[in-house]
């Protein structure tokens, strides 16, 4: 298992610590539910380090990026981010990424921490017109400090106005004493906030500085747990659970990051679906009695047949209610639409809803 910059600082915490993606990562400190309420009503901070980072650069960095992913990059402009995907030969996903323009021959793309070679090699296999690039995973840290009161606590710490920088966009910048921290405006709690891209070294500086500057907000350590019922109240699709190399971008509902203004991997393919309609599509559900939803359970239709599977399921801790998501065929997946959930031997009412779950 390898450790970020920062694992002995959470094991001092008391942080109970879980293998994940190959590192020991922190799931929770105080537990979830408290964690998850200090991201929705304050500002608490992740040790996302494990995440990938590549840089792509020179004079054909563009023409990659854009053979590669299925968004438009060719839209970006100097500090903006881009959410998109690497889409597969078979009309999959390989996995979905942030790219961030930091100058028009030099862009980031981070990537999930499970994926980091699989991307690499995936990318490398496409570099046909000999675009640079450089893996800076092992060298780089990453921080997402999230919740409505990011801003104000964190603005002490930069010469930036932190309230400038809208969503998705990023400024190379100084931030808690270190000069050239990218600060980005993106995040996957639906709470707003930061995230922090500095090198290793400079870590640990930055965290206690942040703990100093966030003292009086009631800023927290906040493990993988809360940020799974936090992304997943957004109905944020998690690579490995709800998109993977056999769920099309249409069948995920990430239609909207699938621009067909260029050519890219598989364009025709995923054209032809498009015009189709998928056969099956990733709905969000309620549960209307109690129950947990758990990834893997069955779906059933009001006969007990099975429809499709959960893909993501948890208690919300804001809705006080089971929630979930899971593929079923497309003539399931009206808002409103009733289904079930099989658990154990129950199979509880569910309520197909629409996106997201948490409204704010």
């Amino acid at each position: 298992m390898k450790n970020t910059a920062l694992t002995h600082i959470h094991e001092q915490l008391g942080a109970k610590l879980v293998p994940f993606a190959g590192y020991n990562m922190p799931v929770s400190y105080e537990g979830v539910n408290a964690e998850h309420e200090t991201v929705r009503q304050g500002v608490g901070v992740f040790d996302v380090s494990h995440m990938g980072e590549f840089l792509i650069t020179g004079p054909n960095a563009l023409a990659l990026i854009q053979k590669v992913t299925t968004n438009d990059a060719s839209k970006l402009v100097d500090g903006q981010a881009q959410y998109s995907c690497l889409p597969n030969n078979d009309g999959g996903i390989v996995d979905d990424l942030i790219i961030y323009r930091l100058e028009a021959e030099k862009w980031l793309l981070v990537v999930n921490a499970s994926n980091i070679e699989k991307d690499w090699n995936w990318i490398s296999s496409h570099n046909t017109m000999g675009a640079e690039m450089k893996d800076l995973s092992e060298g780089y840290s990453l921080l997402a400090i999230q919740g409505p009161k990011a801003i104000e606590a964190m603005q002490s710490l930069t010469s930036e106005d932190l309230a400038a920088i809208k969503f998705y966009t990023f400024k190379v910048s100084d931030f808690a004493g270190i000069p050239n921290v990218i600060i980005s405006a993106t995040g996957y709690t639906g709470s707003g906030g930061f995230e922090i891209y500095c090198k290793n070294e400079e870590v640990a500086q930055v965290w206690e500085k942040v703990f100093e500057a966030g003292a009086d907000f009631g800023i927290k350590p906040i493990g993988l747990a809360a940020r799974d019922t936090l992304r997943l109240e957004m109905g944020y699709c998690l690579y490995g659970n709800d998109i993977n190399d056999t769920t099309s971008p249409f069948e995920a509902g990430l239609g909207w990051i699938t621009k067909f203004t260029k050519d890219f991997v598989n364009a025709e393919n995923l054209k032809k679906e498009k015009e189709h309609g998928p056969e099956r599509r990733l709905i969000a559900f309620e549960l209307d009695e109690r129950g947990i939803p758990r990834q893997g359970y069955d779906i059933v239709d009001g006969n007990g047949k099975t429809i499709g599977v959960v893909t993501s399921g948890t208690m919300s801790p804001s809705l006080g209610k089971g929630i979930g998501l899971g593929y079923v065929p497309t003539i399931f997946r009206d808002p409103g639409t009733q289904i079930h959930i099989q658990i154990r031997k129950n199979a509880v009412p569910a309520t197909v809803v629409k996106l997201p779950f948490y409204k704010g």
